[in-house]
């Protein structure tokens, strides 16, 4: 009998806050030492070996030393894989819609008429601000991204402007959406997981939210107005390079529009996703028939290549043709492989009991009001690198400190707000996170190029604590319960 309740207590032993970190910084640096070795081609399998060389690393200390079964892990794994699984689906279609989009036609004819309309100096902010409105609009960053975000990154370049800063304003945009729209998944997970009315949520999200947009908008309008555009004579050339090559016509944006329609209607993902690019290569066979020749002599089979595969326009713009090579699905397997891997990672450290070491280490730092909202965001922080999937990110990190603001007596919908400025908004920050992978891998534009620039992203965290050290609109409940009820007339 003793022996096995003492079998039960090493089974139920937890980890330290210094051995469950560990895992994080042998990650950290595995992977710095990966992209020095690697660069761009990281992705292609040497981050993927990383991540599960550091899911064995956590299996091994996890078994050895606190006597966790293999079986905890291989559940814990199969769970993570399995909740990412539509995800997967949804990028495989991302990837289809990319290339169909561009071969189509669909991106030169936005990247033709957008730079028509938007002027270089005001070009970043601009691209911040129709991310933002798209965003809410749908209530999907990755959309945004994957469709307007990749017209934006021709007219940016076409203009002038580094990768990274029109990558960072594109992301700032679309999150800001993605983070503040009621038809966001990650704006109701949020809120329903915590037991706060949706809109009583977004409300308060705009207090630290807004700012952190103005303050985004007000950099990215100074970096344009800084900005030495590309001579005039450059645009025109590669304006032309796009009619050369390209059949630019208005009925092309209908593919646009009526994406935008089922978007707003709240078509299924998938099934918009899918007449989208259906769409697309039907427009793209009629109006682009020597594009898809070049692809393919056989035109069914070279729409079919347009979706799946990669795929070269020659151009005599070298910019250009930079612009519309495309991978297609294909391009989204190494991805796709890195999710997975991804997914092992986060599966051996909850499994391990490491999850939960990390959140006692931020708990023991609550004091106050401030410390309490700096570690609910540095704990979002710390999960987005452990976990590498923003929703299971935002569920752990608000059942973590549910009890905490109670016992504090603080309302749930700061918690909430403080989840959403941690969690939803970083995660695309973090190159092994879902979030990040897709759309580096969408922009063409690696994580740690883009990061220095997603201003909205940085400055929320910041911004979350900054209100609540200022204490401005943060309410106990007892000051609720201790406030008068108002008389009403019959």
């Amino acid at each position: 009998m003793e022996k096995n309740d003492k079998k039960d207590h090493l089974l139920k032993k937890r980890p330290s806050a210094l051995l469950s970190i560990t895992p994080i910084i042998v990650l950290v640096v595995m992977l710095i030492c990966t992209i020095r070795s690697f660069g761009s081609d990281s992705l292609g399998g040497a981050s993927q070996i990383t991540l599960l060389t550091v899911s064995a690393f956590c299996v091994f200390v996890g078994m050895v030393f606190l006597h966790v079964p293999w079986s905890s892990f291989e559940k814990a794994i199969t769970k993570n894989v399995a909740s990412v699984a539509s995800a997967l689906i949804i990028l495989l279609f991302i990837g289809a819609l990319s290339g169909a989009w561009m071969v189509s036609g669909v991106v030169p004819a936005l990247i033709y008429y957008g730079m028509q309309i938007i002027h270089p100096d005001v070009f970043l902010a601009s691209a911040c601000v129709i991310c933002a409105l798209v965003s809410v609009m749908t209530g999907s960053s990755w959309t945004t991204i994957a469709t307007i975000g990749i017209a934006l990154m021709g007219i940016g370049q076409a203009q002038g402007f580094g990768e990274g800063w029109i990558a960072g304003a594109i992301i700032s945009g679309a999150y800001f959406g993605d983070k503040i729209s009621p038809l966001s998944e990650t704006t109701v997970l949020a809120s329903g997981s915590m037991g706060v009315p949706l809109f009583q949520h977004i409300r308060y999200m705009v207090i630290t939210t807004l700012p952190s947009l103005l303050i985004a908008l007000v950099i990215f309008t100074l970096a344009g107005l800084l900005h030495t555009a590309n001579d005039a004579e450059a645009i025109v050339t590669f304006t032309s390079a796009l009619t050369e090559r390209f059949h630019i016509t208005p009925w092309l944006l209908a593919v646009p529009v009526l994406t935008g329609v089922m978007i707003a209607r709240r078509w299924p993902s998938l099934v918009t996703l899918f007449l989208s690019t259906l769409l697309a290569v039907l427009l793209g066979l009629y109006f682009q028939p020597d594009v898809f020749g070049e692809i393919d002599t056989d035109l069914f089979k070279a729409g079919m290549k347009s979706v799946y595969g990669s795929t070269s326009i020659h151009s005599d713009n070298a910019m250009l043709s930079s612009l519309v090579s495309t991978r297609g699905m294909a391009g989204m397997m190494d991805t796709i492989w890195l999710i997975v891997c991804a997914m092992c990672f986060g599966g051996t450290m909850s499994a391990g009991g490491m999850v939960g070491g990390i959140t006692r280490l931020f708990v023991h730092l609550v004091k106050g009001r401030t410390s309490l909202v700096g570690a609910t965001a540095g704990t979002g922080l710390m999960m987005n690198l452990a976990i590498a999937d923003q929703y299971l990110c935002i569920l752990l990190t608000g059942n973590m400190f549910k009890d905490v603001y109670d016992r504090q007596g603080y309302e749930r919908r700061l918690l909430s707000r403080t989840v959403e400025d941690s969690v939803t908004v970083t995660s695309v920050l973090v190159p092994w996170n879902t979030c990040g992978m897709t759309q580096a891998t969408v922009l063409g534009v690696s994580t740690f190029n883009y990061l220095p620039y997603c201003f909205f992203n940085l400055l929320s965290p910041l911004m979350s604590v900054i209100v609540a050290a200022i204490g401005y609109k943060i309410f106990r409940k007892k000051e609720e319960a201790e406030k008068p009820v108002p008389e009403t007339s019959i």
